[in-house]
């Protein structure tokens, strides 16, 4: 947790906060020149920014319950189904919510690990598992944000995507029945 040393629990919760809070704004300036307001960009970063800000680790701080890391899964999952609703009513897409939807249900993985590894199993020291868990949730949350801002595939998630379903198709038509 080198990360968590080095800037502190409260400002890499803040950072992230404002990162998506400073996206939200944004894509709001991007909607109001007009520029894209056919996309689900608008409402991928309302929910982001609500999302991250009613989790922020300073009101979960201020919860009875221990079990934050579960807390933190859930709201993830939470938003994956909301960003998915809000898919199904619109029915449009932008190059980012491929984005989210994977950075979240990876956060979502490490938070429920996390939750197991402390909460179930009882380990309280720290190891090679809670250093990986801070650089990729940290990491997950960086590249969201900038898939939010630039709007663009720019790690080829979507042609990987693209390739993982032709290869399962093509697949399918090579079959003899």
């Amino acid at each position: 947790m080198i990360l968590t040393e080095l800037f502190g629990l409260f400002s890499l919760s803040a950072f992230t906060m404002w990162g998506f809070l400073m996206t939200f704004f944004f894509n709001v300036f991007v909607y109001s020149l007009d520029v894209k307001r056919g996309t689900t960009l608008l409402l991928s970063s309302f929910i982001m920014m609500i999302s991250y800000t009613l989790s922020d680790y300073f009101y979960t701080w201020l919860s009875i319950k221990n079990s934050i890391y579960l807390d933190w899964a859930l709201y993830d999952i939470s938003t994956i189904l909301a960003l998915i609703c809000i898919y199904k009513i619109t029915e449009k897409t932008t190059p980012s919510f491929l984005y989210l939807i994977v950075g979240l249900s990876i956060n979502s993985i490490f938070f429920f690990c996390m939750y197991l590894d402390m909460y179930i199993f009882g380990n309280m020291e720290r190891w090679f598992f809670w250093d990986v868990y801070t650089y990729a949730v940290n990491l997950m949350d960086l590249i969201m944000i900038v898939a939010l801002i630039i709007d663009r595939d720019f790690l080829g998630l979507h042609k990987l995507k693209n390739k993982i379903l032709s290869y399962f198709k093509s697949n399918d038509t090579h079959k003899v029945t």
